[in-house]
């Protein structure tokens, strides 16, 4: 099992699940982002980005896909289980904030990091940036709404790859410079996330590499 990261991106969903899970992998590091900076990674995958996850004959993209192809694949193997039952009450919500925390939570904040930080200075954005840290902001209501009642994590009364999923959302805004403006309850939850199963691991595992860049 290989996975190939860069520090902070997304590629730290799967490497996130790995240490949760306790599985035995390799780790290729490399510089963000490697298209630009590591151009012999696109003989690996000719897209560019990242992650990359190799697992036999199996190839992926999607860090979401990568996290729910680890929590089910490997289920009863691991330190920790990521998944729930597909015939479960909660199996519904859980496979939503898979989805949820990359296409709704990750999406905006992916322009914010590119009209902000990564296009030249002349072809940056912020009134664009601006809208989309609204955007962005404006859908963690529901993950504040999920967490109602004194709840720790977003389904099946535990941690599972739902929270790696918007925990890494929550990660990016932190990066970005939103995390103050997300409500104290989503606040809470992203301290509780920092010292879930695997967290720590994947931070110590990335320690090193080159990470998103600095405002």
């Amino acid at each position: 099992m290989k996975l190939w990261h860069c520090a902070d991106a997304r590629s730290f969903r799967p490497l996130w699940a790995l240490e949760a899970l306790g599985l035995t992998y390799e780790l290729e590091l490399l510089p963000f982002p490697p298209r630009f900076l590591k151009p012999d990674y696109l003989q690996t995958n000719p897209l560019g980005t990242i992650p990359f996850f190799e697992d036999g004959a199996t190839h992926m993209t999607e860090s979401a896909a990568i996290v729910e192809y680890l929590a089910t694949r490997y289920r009863g193997q691991g330190s920790v289980d990521l998944a729930v039952d597909v015939a479960g009450p909660d199996y519904g919500a859980w496979l939503n904030w898979l989805h949820y925390g990359e296409a709704t939570l990750t999406f905006p904040q992916t322009l914010v990091l590119r009209y902000t930080r990564l296009e030249p200075e002349e072809r940056r954005q912020p009134k664009v940036a601006a809208d989309y840290a609204r955007w962005f902001v404006k859908r963690t209501v529901a993950v504040e709404n999920a967490l109602a009642g004194g709840k720790d994590w977003l389904c099946a009364g535990r941690f599972t790859a739902a929270d790696i999923s918007v925990g890494y959302a929550l990660l990016l805004a932190n990066t970005l410079g939103l995390g103050d403006e997300l409500a104290p309850v989503v606040q809470d939850y992203w301290q509780r996330l920092k010292s879930a199963p695997g967290f720590v691991g994947a931070k110590a595992a990335q320690r090193g590499a080159s990470a998103i860049p600095a405002a």
